[in-house]
C-alpha cells in the first residue's frame, strides 16, 4: 500500500430494511505485476492486492482473487442488500502478508 494511504468505503448510513444497496471501496496499492524490470533491467518483485473480501454481520458479501493484471489502485463496487442493521467489514490482502481491515455501519431507517 502507498504510504499514510489508507483504503476508503463510500456506502450510505442507513437503508430501509431489504434495500440493496452500492458500496464504493478503493485501496491506494502500486500493483506491480511482477513483469516489468527497473532501469537496472532486474525485475521488479510482485507486489499486489491479492484477495479482497466484504462480510455483513459475519455473513460473506463478496470474496474476490485479484491477479496481477488488475491496476494500480484497486476499485471495486457491488450491491449488496441490508435485511438489518449491522457492520460491513472490508478486507484486503496483500502478497506480502500485510492485512488491511475497515469497518461501516449502517442502520435501518
Amino acid at each position: 500500500m502507498i504510504s499514510g494511504d489508507k483504503p476508503r468505503v463510500k456506502m450510505p448510513v442507513s437503508a430501509a430494511a431489504g434495500a440493496e444497496i452500492t458500496i464504493k471501496t478503493l485501496i491506494p496499492h502500486p500493483m506491480e505485476s511482477g513483469q516489468r524490470k527497473d532501469s537496472d533491467g532486474n525485475t521488479i518483485p510482485r507486489s499486489i492486492i491479492n484477495r479482497f473480501t466484504c462480510e455483513f454481520n459475519g455473513e460473506s458479501v463478496i470474496d474476490v482473487r485479484l491477479e496481477p493484471s488488475v491496476s494500480a489502485n484497486p476499485d471495486f463496487e457491488f450491491a449488496a442488500t441490508v435485511p438489518e442493521a449491522g457492520v460491513f467489514n472490508f478486507t484486503w490482502y496483500a502478497d506480502d502478508g500485510s492485512v488491511y481491515e475497515m469497518a461501516q455501519e449502517i442502520a435501518i431507517g
